[in-house]
Order: structure tokens, then C-alpha cells, then sequence
């Protein structure tokens, strides 16, 4: 269920000492999840988490999660930039590849990083654009569905990443034939799942496959990347993924498959991480009655797109309500002209006044990083809120000055207070 390990009293410090909206991160939370999924595959000798940078892109964080042993996982020329700029290099950092541009791939060699590629045509791109490691990771996509039992999982068929079977095979041929003599084999077959057999039937269709490549190839067989795609619950009736239990269940399969354990494991781990650690904290600023009963707040889609591009739905508590009966019905809203700037469309929430603190809950993973302009309006601050009991400002709250910054080749730039290049 979602997180309440939050006191509303911090909350309620945290919007004394900072404006709202802003998302709020829990340092101390943020450590155990990193320890408690290391702990999950201690068994292994060679496993290392990779942080999803795209979940959580700030730079406390990564170092916080540097600290905890993690690597990161990066999909574009700025996190590799930001991985870097961490202190993260080597095997420390995964270039997971997905029609990027070709100078990408020669940044990540620069920094020594494994490189993911997700097509065949990738292995020419990286040839000539930083060329060869010594070992390269494979995606692969299996096509059809992803099944666990009698229950789809995910529909591979239908996603635009990775290599089919026979791509594979033809892409071990020609990166042993220029030099290249390991490999490793990821695949990404479901998103946001808390079924603890998610990890394990992966891990077995990755090893069975990889010992075959290897077999066929006369290619070391290095590593498995699980990638992501275990999630959290977002609804209170949800039942959270047993981290500790999949990691065992994983062992189980290796040993089985691989009692030498001479491959290693690595994970992407992006929403698991961090999204129960934070949260979106907002004033009610206005309240409308016509057909509905809205409530609005100082934060829009701006702050959290998943609602209002997914659908999704995250939990809503009003501070210092929590004990009293969820009695009324809302909509709660932003400020963008989008009929889908929701948090929340008719839900029971206690009685809200004008002034009342609202928060937002598991907004720590792909909340800020997918915030966006519309209408103008400015992303918010992150807050850190420590292990030591403080808060401390981890990003600014953007400005108008930020917004305008790019239109420096424009004639209103001036008057935009803007210094025209």
C-alpha cells in the first residue's frame, strides 16, 4: 500500500520552511530500499543494482545511491553527462540504447560504461563511434507475450525495443568477428509488476537463452541484466513485491542453471527505488461546485503527469485528516487548460478547507523528471528530507527566467529579461 511512513508533522515542517507544491524525498527510506536489494542478491558475486537515472534525476540522489554501491542506468547524452558529473564511471554506468544518436554510444565508451544495444544496426553505430568493448550487452525481445502461468505479463510483440532471436545470433557472429568476446543479455518484458515470479521466470528465459548463445557463439556468457519492471503498489488494497523472496527465488534458477556461478546479475531499478520515498506536497487553493465537487491545488500535471497521461492513480491524504471520515467525494485538480489535470477524479476524501496541506503519495520515481512547460507553468523544488531529520533543498523551483532562457535569439528577449545572444 502506499508509504506512511511519513509523519504529517513533517509534512507539515516541510511547507513551513519551503513554498508549495514540491516533492518531498526520504533520504533515510531511499538507503534501506538500496540495502534491502543488495541484500536480496548478496548471494551473487558479481551483482550490481544500475539506478534508473530517468526515475529520479538528481544529482543528491545518485550520490546518495553511489554511497549504497549502486550504478546507474542512462538513455541519453544529459544522463550520461549527470552520471559522470556524480562521479559514476566504468562499469558503474549502462548505455541502454533506444534510437539514440550515434555520438552517444562514443560518449559512453569515453567513460568505459557497458553498452545495452537494442537493435542490429546499433552494432555498426557503435564500430564507428567509439568502437568495441571488450564485452556487450544484448536486448533481447522475444516477441508475442510474456506469460507467468496462465497470466499475461507483458506483450513484447508490441514494444519497439530489442533484438528478435535471430538478430541475436547474427549480432554475436559479427561482434566476435570483430574482436568483441563476452556478452550479456537484458530484457525489459513487463513494467510495474508485484508479482514476486516476475524476476525468476525472466531470469530463467535470460540464463536458458544466454547458456544456448554461448554454447552457439564459443562467446563468454557474462551477465544477465534483469532490467526493471518490479513495481510498488500504488492503491492501499495493493500488496507490495517481497524483494528479499524474489532474490531467493532468483538463486533458485541461477544455481539450477548456472552452478558455477560464473554469470553475473544486474538490475535497472528505477520506480522500486525510489517511488514510495516521495512525495508531491500541495496546498488547496480553490474549490468549485457545478457537476462535480473540485478542489483545486497549487500543483498540476506539471509537477506529475502519470495521472493525467496514464491514468494513473496515486494515493491522496489531506494533513491532519487522516483519522477523519473519508465522507466527501472530489475531484482534485491543477491549473493547466487540459480537462485532465486531475490528481484524483471522484474520490472519497475527508472534508477539505481552502488552506488545507494535500499530499500526494509515490511521486519518487518518474514525478519530476517528467514534469513539462505547459501553459507556463514552472516545475517545483526537491526537497531532501535527511536521515539526520532536516530538509534540505536538493533543486530550485524554476523561474520565469529559466522558462525564457532559450528564447535568447528572440527580439523580445530583453524584454523578457532575457540577454539576447
Amino acid at each position: 500500500m502506499p508509504n506512511f511512513s511519513m509523519r504529517d508533522e513533517i509534512f507539515f515542517r516541510a511547507a513551513e520552511q519551503f513554498p508549495t507544491p514540491f516533492h518531498l524525498y526520504d533520504e533515510r527510506g531511499i538507503r534501506e530500499r538500496a540495502r534491502i536489494l543488495n541484500r536480496a542478491f548478496s548471494w551473487c558475486h558479481d551483482f550490481r543494482e544500475y539506478f534508473a537515472v530517468k526515475a529520479l534525476p538528481n544529482p543528491t540522489v545518485l550520490r546518495i545511491l553511489k554511497e549504497e554501491g549502486c550504478g546507474l542506468d542512462c538513455s541519453s547524452s544529459t544522463e550520461l553527462t549527470l552520471a559522470k558529473a556524480c562521479g559514476f564511471s566504468g562499469e558503474e554506468v549502462i548505455l541502454s540504447a533506444n534510437a539514440m544518436p550515434p555520438e552517444e554510444f562514443a560518449q559512453a565508451r569515453a567513460l568505459n560504461a557497458f553498452i545495452n544495444l537494442d537493435d542490429i544496426s546499433d552494432i555498426e553505430l557503435l564500430r564507428t563511434h567509439g568502437g568495441f568493448p571488450e564485452c556487450v550487452c544484448l536486448r533481447y525481445n522475444p516477441g508475442g507475450h510474456f506469460s507467468i502461468g496462465n497470466t499475461i505479463m507483458g506483450n513484447p510483440g508490441e514494444a519497439k525495443y530489442g533484438f528478435t532471436l535471430p538478430q541475436l545470433k547474427e549480432g554475436l557472429e559479427i561482434l566476435k568477428a570483430a574482436g568483441v568476446r563476452a556478452f550479456g543479455l537484458h530484457a525489459f518484458l513487463s513494467s510495474n509488476t508485484t508479482d514476486n515470479a516476475y524476476y525468476p521466470n525472466l531470469a530463467r528465459t535470460l540464463l536458458e537463452l544466454g547458456k544456448e548463445l554461448a554454447a552457439e557463439s564459443g562467446m563468454r556468457f557474462a551477465f544477465v541484466d534483469l532490467s526493471g519492471g518490479i513495481g510498488i503498489p500504488y492503491r492501499p488494497e495493493e500488496k507490495a513485491p517481497d524483494v528479499l523472496a524474489i532474490g531467493e527465488s532468483v538463486r533458485k534458477v541461477y544455481d539450477e542453471l548456472i552452478p558455477d556461478r560464473s554469470v553475473g546479475i544486474k538490475t535497472e531499478l528505477g520506480r522500486w527505488m525510489t517511488g514510495p520515498m516521495g512525495w508531491l506536497v500541495t496546498h488547496a487553493v480553490h474549490e468549485k461546485k457545478i457537476y462535480r465537487h473540485y478542489i483545486g491545488v497549487d500543483a498540476s500535471a506539471v509537477n506529475l503527469m502519470r495521472p493525467a497521461m496514464y491514468g494513473a492513480y496515486h494515493h491522496i491524504t489531506v494533513c491532519g485528516k487522516r483519522d477523519l471520515p473519508a465522507d466527501q467525494i472530489y475531484d482534485i485538480t491543477g491549473s493547466l487548460c487540459e480537462n485532465n489535470d486531475k490528481f484524483a477524479i471522484e474520490r472519497a476524501l475527508p472534508e477539505i478547507r481552502i488552506g488545507d496541506l494535500l499530499v500526494i503519495h509515490d511521486t519518487g520515481a518518474h514525478g519530476y523528471s517528467m514534469g513539462y512547460n505547459y501553459n507556463g507553468r514552472l516545475r517545483s523544488a526537491e526537497i531532501l528530507y535527511t536521515r539526520e531529520g532536516d530538509f534540505r533543498m536538493i533543486r530550485r523551483a524554476e523561474t520565469a527566467a529559466d522558462y525564457f532562457a532559450t528564447l535568447d535569439v528572440d527580439p523580445a528577449a530583453e524584454a523578457l529579461g532575457v540577454r539576447r545572444k
